[in-house]
């Protein structure tokens, strides 16, 4: 069990050159990769943005003129 542990396996169990190697993964296309859109559709919702984002310059603002 030390020598399993000490080689970093799981469980105790000693990994052999019998066992084939993971299989390898393609990468993830690029184009399903991307971020979602941000989809302000209505009014609100592109005010409450706004807002948030006034709201973030102006609490940096405050702290930089406390410090």
């Amino acid at each position: 069990m030390q020598d399993a542990q000490a080689e970093g396996c799981k469980h105790g169990r000693r990994r052999t050159s019998r066992e084939p190697p993971p299989p390898k993964q393609e990468p993830y296309p690029e184009d399903k990769a991307r971020g979602g859109e941000i989809i302000l559709d209505t009014p609100l919702k592109r005010g409450i943005l706004i807002a948030g984002l006034v709201g973030a310059i102006v609490l940096v603002l405050i702290l930089a003129f406390l410090r």
